[in-house]
């Protein structure tokens, strides 16, 4: 730092004496060193003590122990004594323009100006909870696309958003609109009929701006008049969407709670599987061969249990509710232990936006270590969405750095208190 300084004063003063001008020396932004008890290495599984982190601009450039920095009145100092520093943590299910403590009923009827405002609000939360990622994988007009170009373009705060657009899925199927009235003719902007219309489909999200893909392969819980667990998309349908993503670069998810919507999306070569309620050992061990992720949300059931019914969940939706719940968490023991892929994926929005971070106690619940959830939501969720710059405090990567008090590979629900949260370099929480 100090050369630098001395090469600029040293420029400085060489053109005023050619040009008899006087020049202010311009304040040079120093480096960023932080300073914490330790850090997670997700990749080799520990924690390393006395951290050291120098992040220049929005790039981590060095990891390193507090020891072996020289002289600290070089850096910007940010002192987190007592905390641990983990890589921001990603969530590869959301729906950031919805509120679960909003009316269920009334809250379909939002304008699309009404779902981006809830969109940005709850963006910024998920970003103080130290989700510097996510992918929403369904919002009505592109309420979420605007958003995360908003948060691009510096207008408002909030992760970085891969972004589907709308669901794709088949007419009266899990992602239609099936709750009004036949005379209403309600048909919601992804449904799609035969595998041509289901490219097209594809390809009208990315026109406008998706840079994710998602399609409902079966039932679900949270939609009118669907069975949780059966097939709704065919083998062809779900080949075409994979096809036309895979072609467009872009990763593809799939909703899916039952065995033969699981297989055939796996078969069809989908990305990452969403739910996977009822796994069968077949199922689990195509997911494996294929290199498929499996995105087990098994947070959400005490939520809508305790609270469904009086944010006007009808009882049709939370007996559904009841059926997938027990099967979804003994699925997800079952592929961990398999040693399975699996990413971190929440389904935010069925609970309130913000305490993504209870999900990790679940997870150590039902068959995963401490850094195995944590490896979900960081190495794993940025391989799946083909990012090798995020997802590990490692020099080249980029700098989202979080920090919890204590260490969450000894307690791992310090991660639903997030003391200190780093994005791309700025600082945005820090307690």
């Amino acid at each position: 730092m100090p050369l630098k300084n001395n090469k600029i004063n040293a420029i400085s003063f060489a053109l005023s004496l050619i040009l008899g001008t006087t020049f202010i020396t311009p304040a040079i932004a120093q480096d960023t060193l932080i300073l914490a008890d330790a850090y997670i290495d997700v990749a080799k599984g520990k924690s390393i003590n006395d951290a050291a982190i120098i992040v220049s601009n929005n790039q981590i450039i060095k990891v390193t122990t507090a020891t072996n920095i020289n002289n600290k009145a070089d850096y910007s100092l940010i002192d987190l004594k007592g905390k641990t520093l983990v890589p921001g943590v990603m969530d590869m299910h959301v729906h950031l323009s919805f509120d679960a403590e909003d009316n269920f009923l009334e809250s379909m009827n939002y304008s699309v100006p009404r779902q981006t405002v809830k969109a940005v609000k709850n963006a910024q939360k998920t970003l103080l909870a130290g989700f510097t990622t996510v992918r929403d994988l369904g919002a009505s007009g592109y309420s979420v696309i605007a958003t995360r170009d908003g948060i691009d373009a510096g207008d408002i705060p909030g992760p970085r958003i891969w972004a589907v657009g709308h669901a794709i899925g088949i007419t009266g199927g899990h992602c239609d609109d099936n709750f009004p009235a036949p005379e209403a003719h309600a048909k919601a902007q992804g449904v799609a009929d035969g595998p041509w219309e289901v490219r097209t489909k594809v390809r009208e999200n990315i026109k406008y701006g998706a840079n994710a893909i998602k399609v409902c392969a079966t039932g679900g819980v949270f939609s009118k008049g669907t069975q949780v667990g059966a097939q709704q998309m065919t083998y062809e349908e779900l080949k075409s969407a994979a096809d036309e993503a895979h072609m467009r670069g872009l990763v593809i998810a799939a909703h899916a709670h039952g065995t033969s919507g699981i297989k055939d999306a796996i078969r069809a070569g989908i990305d990452s599987i969403e739910h996977c309620s009822f796994m069968d050992d077949e199922a689990i061990k195509m997911a494996i061969k294929a290199g498929t992720y499996l995105s087990c949300d098994i947070y959400n059931t005490e939520y809508t249990l305790a609270y469904g019914a009086a944010n006007g969940v009808p009882e049709a939706n939370i007996n559904k509710e009841k059926q997938v719940s027990q099967a979804q968490r003994d699925s997800f023991r079952k592929a961990v232990k398999a040693g399975a892929k699996m990413v971190f994926g929440s389904d935010a929005a069925i609970y309130p936006h913000g305490d993504n971070g209870k999900q990790f106690s679940r997870m150590v619940t039902f068959g995963m270590t401490p850094i195995q959830a944590l490896q979900a939501a960081t190495i794993n969720s940025a391989a799946l969405i083909k990012q090798d710059n995020l997802g590990q405090i490692k020099a080249g990567f980029m700098a989202d750095i979080i920090a919890v008090d204590g260490n969450p590979l000894d307690n791992i629900s310090l991660m639903e208190n997030v003391t200190f949260v780093m994005k791309d370099g700025v600082v945005y929480k820090q307690l």
